[in-house]
């Protein structure tokens, strides 16, 4: 038998208590990878190709008696550790945060208030309410029930789901640890009813604790772009080794062949793979996307599975839900039919209530959850407290005694309460107009009549529900009011009661103020926009128009979809965007239709039902607020808000995020193409060796915070949602982008030879030309950095861009390369001959005409980027 106890009598935990327990008990989550320290991180450096070059280097210099320099190289390595301990740390915070936000979330009972919390935050004693689709956040002894079963496979395997019987003693003392039909295991899933529970064991303590089990969190997968960038690398890695023997080779060769010429080509061989092995890609899209993560939760939206970001910018079609989403989710009654008459509410208007009405308006609320959480039943409920307050219709004594849930089959719900003298029972139905129709038995005239005042209804924008009451004659209770020992067994369907037809209710959700702005954005940026909802074809077209819904008059609604072949379903949502009274399965078959029509599908829901289209979408948006949890974990994105807008914000950031990742590989391998020249070219035309190992290092220590956290912290292209969607097969190292970083590379490669051959023309030394054409390199690396922020923007338009990163990377990098010019103990590091003035001059104007180009395709128009 189920019981029931009325929420609005508990009080559950204090804020205080909950305090107190949080710090005895600690957080409901089980053991997770504590952080890595900084003993873990130099480990993981000690293991990259970087670090072993440089200490291959050092050894090279010490052999040839040269400590000062192989200690300052082994000195850098402190430096580098520094650096990736500060990329690693920034990136655990954000994946930290995330953690957080995705875990199980939990309806508590707080202070005699209903909150929705982190499943982390539940606390032993906590009093959880649970619906169909939530998953168990901690164990529990089950309080009161209405029919709960729950799936228990996570633990046991057995795929049937469990039913589940209220503790016999809800005031009882009870105890750390249950098992039986009253038991609530952490982790489980309700599917099916409701209830409240009682916590006993959080955390490590669960029964999922106890056998080891850990809950899914969010994770760096490995993407689409780590395989490309990996392979990348390798190919590269072998290039840099066959120029490292090519190099070693040829120096050793045409310098006489001595002990010493052999020492310095494997210096210049072992500067050389320094100087093309490109090891910043993989630290650029570790940071990238956890950054990127943490930055769209930001704007209310937590990733759940990072290759979704990727996907972000190819998204070419928006599947989403009306109610919550498009509107406020904060619905009123608006209109109300009864008896052939309509009545229009208004609670500011000083006016009684028709006694026509009330009845209607007394079987809604019977209808409803006693303390409901749905917006609708919320409605019925305020309208109620105002016009039927002090009186009897809310029979507030009855008890509720079954309830008769929606089901696929019937679109109504019906709750049966006993009242106080238990001489019958009272049953009040509510659902879509047809469903209560049906439940009515009503006539042809009857339902053509209803048909006229819901279409009028829907047309205005409403959402319309019927109402219907029954009775139950209790012939197991004596007349005299004695409570016998047996009630009337209680019919198996909905259909079994002799249903009465009452009236009509009209309920308006506003639109979100944004929404319509956004769509346009949408349309702007080439994204499709179609909205799937359970109301009806009127009801959807106001809404369309109200929001700016492209073909807003095109409407297929669930029957029609049913009764299409899939050939004929895949052409005709080529031009409808608009789908009304569907139910949670047909999404799925919407999303497989979009995908063969060559979408790119994101698609939001919030029910269990709705799972297998969120799976099946390329982007899966799962509701944060009204979402289920199983809705939650088939989804790839989880709107926090529940808000359209932070839709579009997230494709925004999607975008941006790999604009930005472009633009930052594009930058390494740029600037890679002058080092690899210069290490390479002097030892084919028998110069003096340009770049040293301790060059290299120092030019490292600009690249990866360039890089890693300057290009991550740009803001958006101007054009960013003025563009079609990316492709999908477009790779992040496409030639486009190959040939343009190619191009700056060997524009800055160039001036530095002719600045090399110049000033062995002007008989400069072996020190000074060194120091010019570092210096020339330093202030080209700058310039590159700064060009390559915006491929649309000149320089001077993005210096107005805020980037704190940026002048931090500038401001060390020239007071670095002073201190290397003009201090002495470095000078001499460095192996710098002086640098006069006018070589500086030189070197400046060079560094900024290598780029100089570029800006000028810029102004001039060209499409170098998206």
């Amino acid at each position: 038998m189920a019981t029931e106890i009325d929420v609005g009598k508990l009080t559950g935990l204090s804020q205080i208590e909950v305090e107190a327990r949080l710090k005895r008990d600690g957080f409901n989550e089980l053991a997770s990878a504590k952080p890595r320290s900084a003993f873990a991180i130099a480990i993981e450096v000690v293991r990259e190709p970087m670090f072993l070059l440089l200490v291959a280097c050092g050894a090279v210099y010490f052999s040839m008696g040269d400590a000062q320099e192989a200690i300052m190289l082994l000195g850098f390595v402190f430096v580098i550790i520094g650096i990736t301990f500060y990329q690693e740390r920034k990136t655990e915070r954000a994946l930290e945060a995330l953690r957080d936000l995705s875990s199980p979330r939990a309806l508590v009972i707080r202070d005699g208030l209903e909150r929705r919390i982190a499943g982390r935050e539940v606390v032993v004693g906590d009093m959880l309410i649970l619906t169909e689709g939530d998953r168990v956040p901690a164990d529990a002894v089950l309080l009161s029930s209405n029919y709960l079963s729950v799936d228990e496979s996570l633990l046991t395997g057995e795929s049937v789901a469990v039913h589940k019987l209220p503790h016999d003693d809800a005031d009882a003392q009870l105890p750390s640890a249950a098992d039986g039909p009253d038991a609530l295991y952490s982790g489980t899933l309700v599917v099916q009813g409701k209830g409240i529970a009682r916590v006993h064991s959080i955390g490590g303590q669960t029964a999922l604790g106890r056998i080891g089990k850990a809950l899914q969190t969010v994770q760096q997968e490995e993407t689409r772009l780590h395989k490309e960038t990996r392979r990348l690398v390798r190919i590269l890695a072998m290039v840099g080794l066959g120029l490292f023997v090519v190099v070693v080779a040829a120096y050793g060769i045409t310098h006489g062949g001595t002990l010493h010429a052999w020492k310095n080509g494997l210096l210049a061989g072992l500067t050389m793979a320094m100087a093309i092995l490109p090891e910043e890609f993989p630290v650029v899209l570790t940071v990238f996307l956890a950054l990127g993560a943490w930055r769209i939760a930001q704007k209310q939206v937590l990733t759940r599975r990072v290759p979704a970001l990727e996907t972000l910018g190819s998204a070419t079609l928006l599947c989403v839900d009306k109610t919550g989403t498009l509107t406020q989710n904060r619905m009123s009654v608006e209109r109300i039919h009864a008896k052939g008459k309509t009545f229009i509410v208004d609670l500011n208007a000083k006016r009684p209530f028709p006694e026509a009405y009330h009845e209607v308006l007394e079987f809604s609320i019977l209808a409803s959850q006693v303390d409901p959480f749905d917006p609708m039943e919320k409605a019925f409920r305020t309208l109620g407290d105002h016009f039927l307050a002090n009186t009897e219709h809310l029979h507030t004594n009855w008890k509720l005694v079954r309830e008769y849930p929606l089901s696929r089959e019937l679109l109504a719900m019906s709750l049966v309460w006993s009242t106080p003298e238990r001489t019958d029972y009272v049953i009040a139905a509510k659902g879509a107009p047809e469903a209560v129709a049906d439940l009515c038995h009503l006539d042809a005239s009857a339902i053509a009549e209803m048909e006229i005042q819901v279409a009028e209804m829907a047309k205005d924008g409403l959402r319309v529900l019927a109402m219907a009451k029954a009775n139950l004659t209790n012939s197991a209770t004596p007349a005299g009011g004695a409570t016998g020992s047996d009630v009337t067994p209680m019919p198996v369907g909905q259909h079994d009661f002799d249903f009465e037809f009452l009236g009509l209710i009209g309920l308006a959700d506003p639109v979100r103020p944004a929404v319509p702005q956004a769509i346009q954005e949408c349309y702007a940026a080439g994204i499709r926009v179609a909205m799937i909802t359970g109301d009806y074809a009127e009801t959807a077209r106001n809404i369309a128009r109200q929001i700016g819904l492209k073909d807003a008059e095109e409407v297929i609604t669930g029957a029609a979809l049913n009764a299409m072949s899939d050939r004929e379903l895949r052409e005709r949502i080529q031009k409808v965007n608009i789908f009304a009274r569907v139910v949670p399965e047909q999404k799925l078959r919407l999303v497989d239709a979009f995908k063969a029509n060559g979408e790119i599908v994101t698609m939001t829901g919030d029910g269990v039902n709705d799972a297998p289209a969120l799976k099946s979408a390329h982007i899966g948006i799962a509701m944060g607020g009204r979402g289920t949890d199983v809705a939650r974990e088939s989804a790839d994105l989880v709107l926090l808000d529940d808000d359209f807008l932070s839709i579009v914000s997230a494709i925004r950031l999607g975008r941006r995020i790999f604009d930005n990742l472009t633009k930052a590989m594009a930058y390494i391998f740029a600037v890679h193409v002058p080092i690899a020249g210069m290490s390479l070219l002097p030892v084919l035309f028998e110069w003096p060796l340009m770049l040293l190992p301790l060059h290299i290092v120092f030019l490292e220590l600009i690249i990866d915070p360039a890089c890693s956290v300057v290009f991550e912290a740009e803001g958006e292209e101007s054009n960013v949602m003025h563009r079609p969607p990316r492709k999908t097969s477009d790779p992040l190292f496409s030639a486009r982008m190959i040939g343009i970083s190619l191009a700056q590379g060997m524009m800055v490669l160039a001036i530095m030879v002719a600045l090399v051959l110049t000033a062995r023309a002007r008989g400069l030394s072996e020190g000074d030309t060194r120091a010019v054409t570092y210096a020339t390199l330093i202030i080209a690396n700058l310039c590159l950095i700064l060009t390559n922020r915006s491929w649309s923007d000149t320089i001077l338009k993005t210096m107005r861009k805020h980037n704190a990163a940026l002048w931090w990377v500038l401001g060390g990098a020239s007071i670095f390369l002073g201190l290397a010019l003009y201090l002495p103990f470095l000078r001499d590091l460095f192996r710098f001959g002086t640098v006069h003035p006018l070589d500086l001059a030189i070197a400046l104007g060079a560094g900024v005409a290598s780029i100089l180009w570029f800006e000028g395709l810029k102004l001039a128009g060209f499409k170098l980027g998206r």
